[in-house]
């Protein structure tokens, strides 16, 4: 099973990096398979430190900011427990792990890993329609450079009804902000 959420690592320098990941998830989280792209931050990051921590979130305008380059602020943070690195603190749950393995023989490499803590900082409040696109929209956004721009744009088209018929205000605003960032084009920055 894959889920969707936030993964934060750092570099050799203690610099944070935060990017949205769907690891694939073995057993009950006791084992993730990453899968970044290369040569991307996060790739750079956990095979330098052979550590991380995945986040399960619900603030689709997060992930939205992040994914669409908006995000100007350092998001709130504070240390892992049992790895080198730095968990949200406005996440529902997170898990650190260590990196076992790293097959780079393709461009999107696999990192197999294995949760050394996990713990619960919230309860999960859950995706209505509008998050869903969101979240799918975030993906799509994410794969510009592996993806025909009319297949991403047919996609959009396909999730905007979810997201004019269920969406508040933060949802609206993570869609416009995707949407604007696909339109534009960019090369993805995570």
């Amino acid at each position: 099973m894959i889920i969707e959420g936030l993964v934060t690592t750092l570099d050799p320098g203690g610099r944070l990096n935060v990017a949205p990941m769907g690891p694939i998830v073995h057993g009950d989280f006791q084992r993730l398979t990453l899968r970044p792209f290369q040569p991307s931050t996060t790739f750079t990051n956990l095979t330098a430190a052979r550590c991380g921590v995945f986040h399960v979130t619900d603030d689709v305008l997060l992930i939205a900011r992040i994914i669409s380059g908006t995000l100007t602020e350092s998001v709130e943070t504070e240390p892992a427990r049992h790895v080198s690195g730095q968990v949200l603190r406005d996440c529902c749950r997170w898990f650190e792990f260590t990196v076992d393995s790293v097959d780079d023989s393709e461009p999107r490499s696999r990192m197999e890993s294995t949760v050394v803590f996990s713990q619960e900082r919230r309860p999960f409040s859950g995706f209505n329609r509008a998050r869903h696109a969101v979240l799918e929209a975030a993906i799509l956004a994410t794969r510009l450079h592996l993806l025909p721009a009319d297949h991403i744009l047919q996609h959009l088209e396909l999730l905007r009804p979810a997201v004019q018929k269920t969406a508040g205000p933060v949802e609206q605003h993570a869609w416009q902000l995707l949407t604007d960032y696909i339109q534009n084009r960019q090369e993805p920055v995570v």
